[in-house]
């Protein structure tokens, strides 16, 4: 693995995490859900709202990219 798919790799985990977490904490408070329903309802939320990065190798060299549920298109990240 290349350092920028490392990069891209971690970002990825990292935001999934943030959302996980807020998702979990989300639907225990306010669902009536028990159980494992609980951490698998957060994992589909963290899952679908969660950025996604992939390093791609171009004529320039290699980039990282982003795409997201919220924004139009795709982002190069610096």
């Amino acid at each position: 693995m290349t350092k920028l798919q490392i990069r891209a790799f971690i970002y990825q985990l990292g935001c999934f995490a943030i959302l996980f977490i807020f998702a979990r904490f989300a639907v225990e408070q306010y669902t009536n859900l028990i159980g494992f329903w609980i951490p698998l309802t957060a994992f589909v939320i963290g899952t679908l709202l969660s950025p996604k990065f992939q390093a791609v190798k171009t004529k320039d060299g290699e980039k990282l990219y982003m795409k997201w549920i919220f924004m139009k298109g795709i982002k190069e990240i610096g």
